[in-house]
């Protein structure tokens, strides 16, 4: 069956390729002016063109925008209509912002599934995309009232912190805080050397552990937040909080996760 395009068609640079190419930023055929309809808003004419066109593929996933200053002069409206219609588009999920980067075309979401022995490495891989961190900080603390109650610990207890950005692929999907109690010697050099959590853990004699809480609720980033997972800051994040035991039950680790719901779902598993 054919596809119907509009009879103004944005052009892909031919340097792009589809998918493999998902950074490349499209650009734009000259002088493509909308045509004005009584009784519909210039934004909402916008949002149906972009909308068709990511329809028919001319707008692969994970592709670039071209720069609201290309799309104004494309349209022939000023940027204020344009920023309406990427809004509307953003809030129906098509599209997604990073900031100051720009406007990309929502990729699929990503399944986070959450079973007894849940591995960040392991469910980002299964996604068919290659999984790594960049460590944002790790150092001993003085835990706090909730970091000492998630590792049954006192209040002020020597603990390892580990805060870092997971990436599927190029894009972050998690941003995550993980306590280690201080009895698990060598954790923070295990930690500094190895590329896993589960390898830093074997090596202080942990050598499996699994899942006993998760809990889930949802909430608006910060605007650090929000930079971090390259997201608007209007679309919410899943924040979760796990507990993970030994084999006999002991607490080894209490973690703290965002996750941009752009990009991350979380199933759980029976």
């Amino acid at each position: 069956m054919s596809r119907q395009l509009d009879p103004n068609p944005l052009s892909v640079n031919p340097n792009s390729h589809g998918t493999a190419g998902a950074m490349d930023e499209l650009t734009m055929t000259p002088s493509h002016a909308i045509a004005r309809q009584d009784g519909v808003a210039l934004w909402r004419q916008i949002v149906s063109s972009l909308q068709r066109q990511i329809g028919a593929g001319d707008y692969p996933p994970g592709a670039r925008l071209p720069t609201e200053a290309a799309l104004s002069a494309s349209f022939g409206v000023n940027r204020h209509t344009v920023r309406r219609a990427l809004d509307e588009l953003t809030r129906a999920g098509l599209v997604r912002v990073e900031q100051g980067r720009g406007s990309f075309v929502a990729e699929d979401v990503l399944d986070y599934t959450v079973g007894q022995r849940t591995r960040f490495s392991e469910w980002v891989r299964r996604q068919n995309k290659e999984p790594s961190g960049r460590v944002l900080a790790l150092r001993e603390a003085a835990a706090d009232s909730t970091v000492a109650a998630g590792l049954g610990l006192r209040s002020g207890a020597r603990v390892v912190l580990l805060r870092r950005l997971g990436f599927a692929d190029d894009r972050p999907v998690g941003l995550t805080n993980h306590w280690f109690p201080g009895r698990l010697r060598g954790i923070a050099e295990a930690l500094a050397n190895y590329p896993t959590i589960t390898e830093a853990l074997r090596v202080v004699g942990v050598t499996d552990y699994r899942r006993k809480v998760t809990r889930v609720t949802a909430r608006l980033p910060s605007a650090e937040e929000a930079e971090q997972l390259r997201m608007a800051r209007s679309r919410p994040v899943l924040a979760t909080e796990n507990i993970n035991v030994d084999h006999a039950g002991v607490i080894v680790e209490y973690a703290t996760g965002l996750y941009p719901t752009p990009r991350v779902q979380i199933v759980f598993e029976p």
